[in-house]
């Protein structure tokens, strides 16, 4: 897709799409610490990479009362100590808030400690709060974003030429260590102007609920590049269970309370515009989370990905806020036994 990694470079060796597992790490719940809470997560990603799990992508906010992850690379770290084969992204880190060479050298970091299973995405972010804690503005999100990248990529090629942009300025130093196979660099955006420098700028594209594909292969094209080639890692708002609707009654309040903290922040536009949900119920009504038992799911997914080959990896929700690691391991189990090798033997048929 451009000039950064190579997509063979850190590469799992699994045959086909992957499909992991998405992480926010909050915790609402006062009556659990949040030592125990990180103890049982990682103990559960380790068990679901032996279950055949191939990636776990973790995402970032800040000032959360629930302690929604304000440190991915931490946790990226010990899971790389927990695992072996998983491979382990960002979907997302708000880059904008970042200094990039911090974000390269952990990057980088990363990497190597993990054997090239890192992968980094990044997205300009939205949450206005976020901005003006860290001294950033909204406004220059775009640039702050762009120009980020650009350094990012510098840092692992092990340039000392330095930098001169609008945002940043950087001396002619070189950052060490390089990774020795430099992560995929992917970008998030779901606005039509951001899913074009995506195109422009990014390894692969990080796509929420399936929506913008078809956006972001066009704006590949228009870029002059293959869109044969074009690369997603899609994250996806799905409950898969033996009995949905059984499992949405148990956790449907955890679903309503994600999503209406993300209309709060403005995730899907500005929060005086965008109601928020009343019930779990309205959720499923408008589309915002599906319910599939393994017949739907596989039916789903292998229709998706033998129609969207660019799709490198499908990722789901492991835990909503709240809800009891038990339950997301559930979930976790049907998905590995019943649904990923029932998909991949259709997609080999």
């Amino acid at each position: 897709m451009t000039s950064g990694a190579s997509a063979s470079q850190g590469e799992t060796t699994t045959a086909g799409p992957t499909f992991g597992l998405w992480y926010d790490f909050r915790n609402p719940d006062p009556d659990r610490p949040f030592s125990t809470f990180y103890r049982e997560i990682l103990d559960q990603i380790s068990w679901a990479e032996q279950r055949g799990i191939d990636s776990a992508w973790l995402t970032e906010h800040h000032f959360c009362a629930d302690g929604y992850s304000p440190s991915p690379f931490v946790l990226a770290s010990a899971i790389a100590q927990r695992t072996s084969r998983m491979r382990i992204g960002t979907n997302l880190i708000v880059s904008p808030l970042h200094n990039p060479v911090r974000l390269a050298e952990d990057a980088a970091t990363l990497s190597l400690l993990s054997g090239g299973r890192f992968d980094l995405g990044v997205g300009q972010g939205y949450w206005a709060r976020e901005f003006e804690a860290f001294g950033r503005k909204v406004t220059h999100r775009p640039s702050l974003l762009e120009e980020g990248v650009e350094v990012i990529r510098r840092a692992w090629s092990g340039s000392a030429d330095g930098f001169s942009g609008k945002r940043y300025q950087l001396p002619p130093v070189a950052v060490t260590p390089v990774p020795e196979h430099a992560p995929q660099l992917l970008v998030g955006a779901m606005a039509d102007p951001a899913i074009e420098r995506a195109a422009r700028i990014a390894d692969g594209f990080l796509s929420t609920q399936n929506a913008h594909q078809a956006t972001y292969l066009d704006a590949v094209e228009r870029q002059g590049r293959s869109r044969a080639d074009a690369r997603i890692y899609a994250g996806q708002w799905a409950i898969i269970a033996d009995d949905p609707e059984r499992v949405w009654a148990s956790i449907g309040k955890h679903a309503l309370y994600q999503l209406n903290e993300y209309i709060s922040w403005g995730a899907f536009g500005p929060p005086d515009q965008v109601p928020q949900f009343t019930d779990p119920a309205q959720i499923i009504e408008a589309g915002a989370y599906q319910l599939m038992d393994a017949e739907a799911a596989v039916t789903e997914y292998a229709t998706l990905l033998r129609d969207r080959p660019q799709i490198k990896d499908v990722h789901f929700w492991a835990q909503l806020p709240g809800e009891p690691v038990d339950s997301g391991s559930e979930r976790i189990a049907y998905l590995a036994d019943k649904v990923v090798p029932a998909v991949r033997e259709r997609l080999q048929a």
